[in-house]
């Protein structure tokens, strides 16, 4: 057929203009294409040009800046114009597919039109992005000419009698309607920005957030299309792919959405509410308005956005209808009866006939509704992040400013704090992000129904009695998995206790051969966790088959509605916690009433140490202050202004209602001196530092600051107390570097640095740690002792610069050196003399010479003040008791002096840790070797390369945990599973075809009934198969993995626990097994449905139309492609999102754990500063997660609308050649309607999927440790019952060392030990002594020599045997949680009076017998309830128990006072007559009574014979030892 513009036929009107050149059809619409043209002509050039020169006028990062007035307006005018352009292309198209020959003015007018159009939005775009404005003159001109010519053609339509019946007309007129606006959009520009036409251009600025080169998150800032599509993103995912994303790559939060900015829209809502109704202000009701008020707006968008987006869906399935009906028919298009102006018109029912008319449009309605649906979830999700965000932030204040009765009285803990923070916080962001559906659901039922009911009658109605049927199951379901949830959380929390106490006392397990007790006590918490999360997995299986019935019922809603459900229950929980929580007490709430505005950062509120709350009142101390200056000033100039703190009549209490903590309090605390307080434990000496700090709650009296400045008249009327340094008893430490600890928020000074780390002695401690003051220390990094905490807690308050300084015992955990050389070295010299004011609370009376002031307290009052001179004279009693006491404490000090001055550090395991640390060394040392050798391939790459892979090895090792029987079966239900769900869809679409092509009203559904109801059984039966097979995989894996690694980890030589940190390894047990246990199950189970949907929906559409296979190759490389660059940005950004959470909830636990010290330093500003930063980063990664979702549907979403309109052409197409039946069209539309979920829900899940399977890979990595050889050469009968009978003890040349690669630690050592000899062993720190011990148990590597115990080699004995034959006291006290009875005796072997001789023995028996239960009483984690000495005394007794002849003691008396330990010394001489003895002495005067002492050095023994012998050789090493420590 010939082609021409106005059609050729005979009698064509194409070419008459007898009633004028406009009445002519064809000459209108080629007068339509001029404008086009103009603009294809002008502005290609200059696109292609480009206009270089302009765009440096404006320095900005990015090229995203858009500020032209009416943008978003201009891009959905041209979105709906294109919309409009292609109807009008297909109209002209089908209207002319009837005439003779082809008439081109009917749609290449419109195809020009549409190039033009896509065109002036590009154009418009890159003049925006670069701001040159003069050259949107060229579409003004576009838009007035385009104007013109349209109404032109409208007129001519009306005049010639075409009206709204034909579709043209119709089309015409909108784009008439659609051309003015874009052209008032353009005057617009030109009226607000004045580029043209007048004398002055307006200038304008680019917004603060786009000049900052920080700021990558660009959403908010995009045009339309790159907002609809994150177009934005690509760039950022695709360096993903060349390079890690960190906290650098994704840069700063914009300003909008920083913690700050939307906490201070929130409080202002909250301000609004407490206006509106004051009784009570901080209801859950008005927390909910208040939420409403700062982010509903967001939310109105969102639920807007998804009640289009769900009506939009249904367009799905009426085109599919629509085209099925029509293929049926044959897809014969009416011949249209209307000829005017020469050609033929159409009307709109007539264009809707054509089914592919009906595909193209399914294809727009599919990328709109999609698009839509995603733009619906990224604002929930963005507003639940910015709530987040802002409640957090609010919630951090409160705590700034709680009273610490709060605390003290047990109303608020810091784990329920840390509750509010981590869980409920995300439950209100999750019940944002769900928040549209509430109002959408309902939309969707109803609509959905109502078309049923249109399509199908009555019988829809019963698909909606099946859901509203099921609503309540499911919620019950739902109620039931929570509650299984929650048990399993309880069970797991528990063996991790159990894990974590098995782990810390894991050398006292091996020592004493007790791993199978800890294990089996291990292993009995775990049956109980599978136990209900066997529960879990049942009430899953059960919602899947729900899920299937609703399937059946044609409704997906219901499980959505549950989940809903449950988020609303449980966001209305979170409110009322939060409620209770922002209503409690604040600190000065008594004087907020006369008090003057108050500034956010002076005052805080919240304090959580256990025992003794700290934190109560203080601006209430400050108002007081502004009220009685007047009555003070005249006292002040009579004293003379030199105190520095001042208390009159004070009357102290924590609670508002208890009684008084400190009453009558008088005191002055002089300035620039060294005051000490002292008293009995428990007299309220922490108390009164609290007072003074404005901590405590005061009902009577005042409290003044002096400021050492000199201050005008003016200033000392309003005095308020500075930052004081305060060091609080229990040492408080931030998850930090040492140096940051230190200086704490300071500037730093070498200096000044050095010398508080030598008054504190932290040098030496400093060396052993990892990274010296680098090394990460508390929750995240190196757990120190308490004495290294107590003195880094110290030297930060040495370091700080301020007048006054507040020291809360701070030598309890110290030996005398460090506490003689702190008082010496810090206290006297770096700040006396620097004439600062300290206040020192101490026991250590010797030290009360030093003190220019002292207080003494007793009961909660002030006993006596003064200097000593004053208490000598007035109280000579008190003086001669603290001399009887200084003396004693003297003694102690000579006697405990070591030859060599040098501080010692405390009773820590040095050589542990300094073998550990050469291992480390070492082991760097190889990975440094490996990675040069590597160096030459190009290390980026290839751990790119490793970052773009899927963990297979790990996916296999997970699967073959299954088992040999499982695996099968988990794959075969699948399979079946599928392939029965898509015979029932086969079997409807030919019983539906069937239906048309019998045409006869006696058409049999009896069989066809049959066979679907057989069908859907099968179906039922093979959900529940698969979902269990499943489950029941997951479970199986699960137990598995954990018996493997407890077994593998419990069996573990020592030295992997000296090298491998104890927070790794638990985190295996915890957070690993988590994921295993309860997450990699289900991502399995989704990950093989949504794989095999997508296969099966593929394949039917295959099936239907083979030509389809053709175009599936483009789509499906294009698809491998976006997942494989989803996947690796997805990764980082999820473990970015989880590594930015841990600080933040650390900074809250950190915060509520030190707020005295916060408060006391005045650092709450800086507190908060740093929460800011910690949310935003925080904040910033779950952000670019979700728009990296996005960006992944989106993309997925469009594959599949892709896919939809190809199946739909070559199916239209092969039904009207082929005869294809239309029931299989039909079957081939739905699927592939449903392709773009799964492809979805696919990548989704297989990204998800290779974050979990870490977890698998990390336990592989353990389970490869080698275990201890713990078989023996003998068998058990070789071995005599009572070995080792008589104790003698044979060393032949021994040699020992920690590991096959390290030096050895003991040097051809030969002894001889006589049975029931008892054996000193002494020698400097690092000398071998406690490698010695470990010897005798073959904790360490025997290379050379051996040991022989009455005749027998111990490397042939089991190790088990050996070790249960033995007793060995360690040096740290290891009290485990439980009983009496179970830490002396955990193989329940003793009688009772056994148990009460031992602890006899060990000087424990009444300490035992005043305990409530007795032998039963309890014993809290790491006996915390118990004191050091206490502990030791126990593990003494713990070892008496044990009636072995062979007895070892590891520097086991380090912690007991002197009278105690004699004690001890003269029972262990005499119960232990006939057992052999070994003591390793820490204090040699322990083993002055010893058979035989054995001085050691380097591993080598130097000296070897009776002490008294020794004694008498006068350059004996052993006499130098007795000298110094007399």
């Amino acid at each position: 057929m010939s082609l021409a513009f106005c059609g050729n036929e005979n009698n064509s009107a194409a070419y008459n203009v007898e009633k004028g050149v406009l009445n002519n059809g064809c000459f209108v619409d080629a007068l339509n294409v001029v404008p086009h043209v103009f603009l294809l002509f002008i502005t290609f050039p200059i696109l292609f040009i480009g206009w270089g020169s302009q765009s440096s006028k404006v320095h900005i990062h990015h090229s995203t800046w858009l500020h032209f007035p009416g943008h978003n307006l201009r891009w959905i005018l041209t979105f709906i114009l294109l919309f409009v352009l292609v109807c009008e292309i297909a109209e002209g198209i089908v209207s002319d597919g009837v005439s003779e020959s082809r008439h081109l003015h009917l749609y290449m007018p419109a195809g020009m039109a549409f190039l033009a159009a896509i065109t002036s939005v590009v154009y418009y775009h890159n003049i925006e992005t670069s701001n040159f404005p003069k050259l949107l003159i060229a579409l003004l001109f576009y838009w007035t000419l385009a104007f013109i010519t349209k109404t032109i053609k409208f007129v001519k339509f009306c005049d010639n009698g075409v009206g709204f019946s034909q579709l043209r007309f119709c089309l015409t007129g909108l784009l008439v309607i659609l051309y003015g606006m874009l052209l008032a959009v353009e005057i617009n520009v030109i009226r607000v920005r004045r580029y043209v036409f007048f004398k002055t251009p307006k200038e304008v600025k680019p917004p603060e957030d786009l000049q900052d080169l920080g700021v990558r998150f660009l959403q908010p800032f995009v045009n339309l299309l790159s907002k609809g599509t994150y177009w934005w993103m690509n760039t950022f995912i695709k360096t993903a792919h060349k390079k890690p994303i960190d906290l650098k790559a994704i840069g700063k939060l914009p300003i909008a959405m920083r913690a700050l900015t939307n906490y201070l829209r929130l409080n202002e809502a909250f301000e609004a509410q407490k206006n509106k109704r004051s009784p009570y202000p901080q209801g859950s009701k008005s927390i909910w308005c208040a939420l409403c008020w700062a982010f509903g707006r967001p939310l109105v968008l969102s639920s807007t956005f998804r009640i289009l987006a769900d009506l939009l869906g249904f367009a799905g399935p009426l085109c599919i209808s629509g085209i099925v009906h029509h293929v049926g028919k044959g897809n014969n298009t009416i011949r249209p009866q209307i000829k005017i102006l020469g050609v033929f018109f159409i009307s709109s029912q007539e264009f809707l006939a054509n089914a592919y008319v009906l595909a193209v449009l399914l294809f727009f309605a599919l990328l709109l509704q999609r698009t839509i649906l995603q733009a619906s979830y990224y604002v929930a999700i963005e507003t639940g992040i910015n709530l987040r965000g802002a409640i957090q932030t609010k919630i951090y204040n409160k705590i700034m400013q709680l009273s610490t009765s709060n605390m003290s009285m047990g109303e608020m803990t810091a784990g329920q704090i840390c509750n509010l923070v981590a869980i409920d916080t995300n439950q209100l962001m999750w019940f944002f992000f769900l928040c549209p559906n509430l109002w959408a659901m309902p939309v969707q039922i109803i609509v959905g129904v109502l078309l049923l009911y249109y399509l199908l009658g009555i019988s829809a109605l019963i698909g909606a009695v099946v859901i509203i049927v099921l609503a309540p199951v499911q919620y019950f379901v739902a109620t039931k998995l929570s509650q299984a949830q929650r048990s399993t959380l309880e069970y797991s929390n528990e063996r991790l206790k159990k894990t974590n106490e098995m782990l810390r006392g894991i050398k006292l397990l091996k020592l004493y051969a007790w791993e199978h007790i800890f294990h089996s006590s291990v292993e009995e918490t775990r049956q109980k966790e599978m136990t209900s999360l066997k529960a879990f997995a049942l009430y899953t299986s059960i919602s899947m088959q729900c899920e299937m019935f609703s399937l059946f019922a044609s409704f997906k809603t219901v499980i959505i509605v549950s989940f809903v459900v449950r988020s609303t229950v449980k966001a209305l929980v979170s409110v009322q916690k939060l409620s209770e929580f922002l209503s409690s007490e604040e600190i000065g709430e008594e004087h907020d009433k006369c008090s003057e505005p108050r500034c956010a950062d002076n005052h805080s509120k919240y304090q959580v140490v256990p025992l003794k709350v700290v934190n109560r009142k203080r601006p209430a101390r400050e108002d007081w202050n502004n009220y009685s200056s007047h009555m003070r000033r005249p006292v002040n100039i009579t004293e003379g202004d030199d105190f520095c703190v001042k208390i009159t009549n004070g009357f102290f209490t924590w609670t508002p209602e208890g009684s008084a903590t400190l009453s009558n309090i008088d005191i002055r605390i002089p300035q620039g001196q060294l005051t000490m307080i002292v008293g009995q434990v428990g007299c309220g000496k922490s108390s009164l530092l609290l007072a003074t700090l404005g901590e405590m709650q005061k009902t009577s009296g005042n409290v003044f600051w002096n400021s050492p400045e000199k201050e005008t008249a003016v200033d000392t009327e309003v005095r308020k107390r500075g930052s004081v340094a305060y060091a609080s008893q229990k040492p408080w430490l931030l998850n930090a570097t040492v140096e940051e600890n230190i200086i704490f928020e300071s500037s730093f000074n070498k200096q000044r640095y050095k010398a508080v780390i030598d008054a504190c002695s932290l040098q030496p401690d400093i060396d052993i740690l990892p990274h010296g003051d680098q090394t990460q220390i508390g929750e995240r990094g190196i757990n120190l002792s308490g004495g290294q905490r107590q003195r880094i807690s110290v030297a930060r308050a040495l370091y700080q610069q301020t007048n006054v300084v507040f020291l809360d015992d701070p030598f309890s955990a110290l030996d005398i050196h460090l506490s003689d050389h702190l008082m010496q070295e810090g206290i006297l010299k770096m700040l006396r003399e620097d004439k600062r004011t300290i206040i020192l609370v101490t026991h250590k009376l010797q030290y009360l010479p030093h003190a220019d002031w002292i207080i003494t307290m007793k009961d909660g009052t002030i006993q006596r003040e003064g200097t000593l001179k004053d208490i000598q004279k007035s109280e000579s009693e008190l003086f001669e008791h603290w001399k009887t006491l200084m003396n004693r404490q003297d003694q102690e000090l000579e006697k405990e002096t070591i030859i060599e001055r040098k501080p010692v550090l405390e009773r820590k395991n040095l050589r542990r840790t300094r073998y550990s640390r050469e291992a480390l060394l070492k082991d760097d040392e190889e990975d440094e070797e490996e990675i040069t050798e590597s160096d030459d391939d190009d290390n980026l790459s290839s751990v790119l390369h490793q970052r773009a892979k899927m963990p297979w090895r790990a996916c296999g090792k997970y699967l073959s945990s299954a088992g040999i029987l499982l695996l099968p079966l988990l794959v075969l239900s699948q399979l079946l599973k599928h392939t029965v769900m898509v015979a029932i869809d086969y079997w409807l679409a030919k019983w539906t075809s069937d239906v048309i092509s019998a045409k006869s009203d006696e058409f049999n559904h009896s069989r066809y009934s049959r066979v679907f109801s057989i069908l859907c059984c099968l179906g039922i039966i093979l959900c529940l198969v698969t979902s269990i097979a499943v489950e029941w995989t997951g479970l199986k894996v699960a137990k598995k993995l954990h018996y493997c690694l407890l077994n593998k980890i419990i069996l573990a030589p020592m030295r992997f626990f000296e090298t491998t940190p104890l927070g790794s390894i638990l985190n295996r047990f915890s957070a690993d097994c988590n994921t295993i246990d309860q997450h990699i199950p289900a991502t399995l189970e989704c990950l093989s449905r949504s794989t095999l949907l997508c296969v099966s929906a593929l394949a039917v559409i295959s099936y239907v139309t083979p030509m389809f296979l053709i175009a599936l190759l483009p789509l499906a490389i294009i698809c491998y492609f976006i997942q494989k660059y989803f996947r690796v940005a997805s990764r980082d950004l999820q473990q970015l999102d989880d590594s930015t959470q841990l600080p933040l909830l650390c900074h809250f636990s950190e915060t509520v754990e030190g707020l005295t010290t916060i408060r006391a330093f005045r650092y709450e500003s800086r507190f908060r500063q740093k929460l800011l930063e910690y949310t935003d980063s925080n904040n910033i990664a779950s952000l670019f997660l979700t728009a990296a979702n996005r960006w992944l549907e989106v993309r997925m979403e469009y594959i599949g609308a892709c896919v939809v309109l190809i199946a739909a052409v070559t199916s239209i197409t092969k039904s009207l050649y082929n005869q294809l039946s239309s029931g299989l069209v039909g079957l081939g539309l739905t699927y592939a309607l449903m392709v773009s979920n799964y492809l979805n829900w696919m990548v989704r899940n297989l990204a998800d999927m290779e974050i979990q399977l870490g977890a698998v890979k990390r336990i592989n990595g353990l389970l490869k440790t080698e275990a201890e050889n713990y078989e023996g050469l003998l068998s058990p009968s070789q071995i005599p019952q009572n070995w080792p009978a008589r104790g003698e003890i044979q060393i032949q040349n021994l040699s020992v060392r920690y590991d096959s690669n390290l030096k050895p630690v003991l040097k051809h050592v030969s002894a001889h030990i006589s049975p029931g000899q008892k054996i000193g062993i002494c020698g400097r720190t690092g000398s071998g002594k406690s490698s010695f011990s470990l010897a005798f148990f073959r904790m360490v590597d025997t290379f050379e020599g051996r040991i022989i115990i009455d005749g027998i080699d111990i490397a042939k004995l089991p190790l088990q045997t050996l070790r249960s034959r033995l007793s060995i006291i360690l040096q740290d006290p290891i009290l485990f949680s439980g009983t009496i009875r179970f830490n002396l005796d955990p193989e329940k072997k003793c009688t009772d009076s056994m148990l009460w001789e031992a602890l006899e023995i060990a000087q424990l028996k009444h300490v035992v017998k005043a305990l409530p239960g007795g032998l039963d009483a309890i014993v809290t984690e790491g006996g915390e309830n118990f004191s050091q000495g206490q502990r030791q005394l126990f593990c003494l007794a713990r070892a008496f128990v044990r009636k072995t002849s062979i007895f070892i003691m590891d520097e086991a008396t380090a912690s007991i006072d002197m009278a105690t330990e004699n004690i001890l010394q003269k029972v262990v001489m005499t119960a232990f007559a006939d057992r052999t003895v070994v003591t390793i002495a820490h204090r040699v005067h322990t083993i002055l009574n010893a058979d035989l002492v054995i001085v050691m050095k380097r591993g080598v023994i130097l000296e070897y014979d009776k002490p008294e012998v020794l004694l008498e050789q006068e350059d004996s090493v052993f006499a130098s030892f007795v000298q110094a420590d007399k």
